[in-house]
């Protein structure tokens, strides 16, 4: 039988309720199916990884990595900068369309300015 240690539970519980997150989330529609999707693969490899701490060395000794925990945080630097650029991509979108969104309203704003001039004069 197997006995899980304090970390092992605390990281169990941590994980469980970041899955549950990710649920909710996709409930109420805050993220796409394909984001959810990734998140759940993400929670349960982390959790498999808890519970079966060998997987990783395993897995590592397939790659041609020495050990479990440098495959880890090889693989969590990739998921970062993919993360990261995907956020940098949103954000430079979110700028160009509150810059067009800005734009239109000024040319609305000095249409209705010019209008009201108009009805004045």
């Amino acid at each position: 039988m197997n006995i899980f240690l304090p970390i092992q539970i605390f990281l169990l519980v941590f994980l469980l309720f970041a899955f549950s997150r990710v649920i909710l989330r996709f409930r109420d529609g805050t993220i796409p199916l394909g984001m959810f999707l990734f998140w759940v693969a993400i929670w349960i490899l982390a959790s498999f990884s808890i519970i079966q701490p060998n997987f990783t060395s395993f897995i590592a000794q397939r790659m041609g990595i020495g050990r479990g925990a440098d495959a880890v945080i090889y693989a969590s630097l990739i998921i970062v900068f993919y993360l990261n650029f995907r956020l940098t991509v949103s954000l430079e979108n979110l700028r160009h369309e509150i810059t067009k969104l800005t734009r239109e309203i000024a040319l609305k704003e000095k249409i209705r300015h010019a209008n009201l001039k108009r009805r004045k004069s």
